[in-house]
């Protein structure tokens, strides 16, 4: 299985570990190319990965929002943590524990290296089982894929 990550946010990050820990533990070879936003995924550090109510009107909030109200100054951190709390609460995995899942279960993370240029990361700020590679690199492995996703 070869998953395509470009997005960077909570809401955004569960789909590709989720997808990837689950087809590792059914035994396929699982590749994850981690591009542009979704490269943060693989920063050692994913406390600062937040979900934005704006611009996200299928998020279920506890009372209905306008727009305006979304923009305010502190409502993605409001509702990052209402998320992470619901996430929590529900007993699903957090994404450092998703992470770990596929890591034990030896899918391979390619960090895009453009990217890693493009936004001026050091290597260092990545975990240490990211591999740092390009599209060439990763599409030698989709092109055999059986099954390959963009998220």
């Amino acid at each position: 299985m070869a998953l395509i990550a470009t997005k960077g946010t909570l809401d955004w990050a569960y789909p590709p570990f989720i997808l990837a820990s689950t087809a590792a533990s059914l035994g396929y070879e699982v590749q994850i190319f981690f591009t542009f936003y979704g490269l943060t995924l693989l920063k050692k550090d994913l406390s600062d990965v937040k979900i934005s109510p704006l611009a996200n009107p299928a998020m279920p909030m506890p009372v209905p929002m306008p727009v305006f109200v979304q923009a305010l100054p502190g409502m993605e951190s409001m509702a990052t943590m209402m998320m992470r709390n619901k996430i929590k609460s529900k007993g699903v995995a957090s994404l450092e524990e998703l992470r770990n899942i596929c890591i034990e279960a030896e899918v391979k993370f390619i960090g895009c290296q453009m990217t890693v240029d493009l936004f001026d990361f050091t290597k260092d700020d990545f975990i240490p089982q990211t591999q740092f590679g390009g599209a060439t690199m990763f599409l030698g492995f989709a092109g055999d894929a059986d099954i390959s996703l963009f998220i």
